[in-house]
């Protein structure tokens, strides 16, 4: 060897440099001084060897002089999120509440409400009478704070290409809506968090409106979308049936399914009728019968109602709730793009006297 082998950096050297940034920040601390790391800091103490930024790398109105930050109304579906919010309560009388009901009830927003939800919902819609037409309900371009129902009367629905409403007798745009009485409109801006992205007016004069706040919309009718959806989930993993599907074709499934109820004696599914439906049983029980032999008691769990299904024939017998009763059903197109996995399984449950269709599918059934 040439000779004893010494460092290229020499000894207690500072390998990235005299005068880097890093030995400039060590020697400002031994000697007392905090350095500056944000645009908080105070600006009386002595500089670093950081240079200030350059305005021409960021943003027009980019502020220097304090941190920036960006928030959003929280989506979270989770009741944790309002842990002290209740929904609003505006007393009607009966026949506020009689017109209310009808004005909602062929909504699709509202048709997967239970009652419980239903029943908040009611409460906390405002009459608003619009009493002139030509009255504008709602601005394209502004901050949307309702959502309205139509109760009487009809409005129309205004785009202006430019994404504002402007001044001028063409502000408003172009017409390209109406909306009758039953009808609903502002939810997209609620349910989005943006702008107005229409302008509704009054076409006639004395409109009634039924106004629902901003939190209670989202709150309700769009934090029930999840609860549903995890109610949903929950219950189909104790399906027997259902126990081979993965978790993603369950959550397809419970986005799916509707809840039905029915009181003790009511005729849930009538022998002799077209199928239409599919049924799980949530809660309660029921009873199968055939002419007047009751052939199978279903608990929760069980499904019915399969077979007209998957034989595309009437249904081989009645299914009678013995008890309060809740069922989820499956429409026939919904069932046959969800359950093909499990559809093997239908077709070798048994029935007296009534066929499943498994005798002419499996060879290796013998009967």
């Amino acid at each position: 060897m040439a000779g004893q082998f010494s460092s290229p950096f020499g000894a207690n050297s500072n390998p990235f440099g005299k005068g880097s940034h890093m030995q400039s920040l060590a020697e400002d601390e031994e000697a007392g001084v905090t350095p500056s790391y944000g645009g908080d800091a105070p600006t009386d103490l002595p500089p670093t060897a950081r240079s200030p930024p350059n305005p021409d790398s960021y943003p027009a109105q980019y502020n220097f002089n304090r941190r920036t930050s960006v928030s959003a109304e929280s989506l979270k579906p989770s009741a944790h999120t309002y842990d002290n919010w209740s929904p609003p309560f505006h007393e009607k009388t009966p026949d506020q509440l009689a017109r209310l009901k009808k004005a909602i009830e062929g909504n699709f927003l509202f048709s997967h409400l239970d009652e419980e939800q239903s029943s908040q919902i009611l409460g906390a819609l405002v009459e608003k009478p619009v009493p002139a037409k030509g009255i504008k309900v709602i601005s394209q371009g502004d901050t949307g704070d309702f959502f309205y129902v139509v109760e009487k009367g009809s409005f129309d629905v205004y785009l202006n290409p430019t994404g504002q409403l402007q001044p001028g007798p063409d502000g408003m745009g172009d017409k390209v809506g109406h909306i009758e009485a039953g009808g609903s409109f502002g939810e997209l801006a609620l349910m989005y968090n943006a702008p107005r992205a229409a302008t509704v007016v009054s076409a006639e004069p004395g409109c009634t409106l039924w106004a629902l706040d901003r939190v209670t919309f989202r709150r309700i009718l769009m934090e029930s979308t999840f609860a549903r959806r995890r109610m949903y989930e929950n219950f189909l993993e104790e399906v027997p049936l259902l126990s081979t599907l993965t978790a993603y074709e369950r959550s397809k499934i419970a986005d799916a399914l509707k809840t039905q109820k029915f009181a003790p004696g009511d005729v849930i599914i009538k022998e002799g009728d077209p199928g239409h439906s599919f049924y799980l049983l949530e809660s309660g029980e029921a009873d199968a019968y055939k002419g007047d032999n009751k052939v199978l008691h279903y608990k929760k769990g069980d499904y019915f109602g399969e077979l007209a299904l998957l034989n595309d024939a009437p249904r081989a017998a009645s299914v009678i709730a013995s008890s309060e009763v809740k069922v989820a059903t499956l429409g026939k197109s919904g069932f046959q793009r969800l359950l093909g996995p499990v559809e093997g399984i239908m077709r070798r449950t048994k029935y007296e006297d009534v066929k499943s269709g498994v005798e002419e599918m499996d060879p290796l059934h013998t009967g």
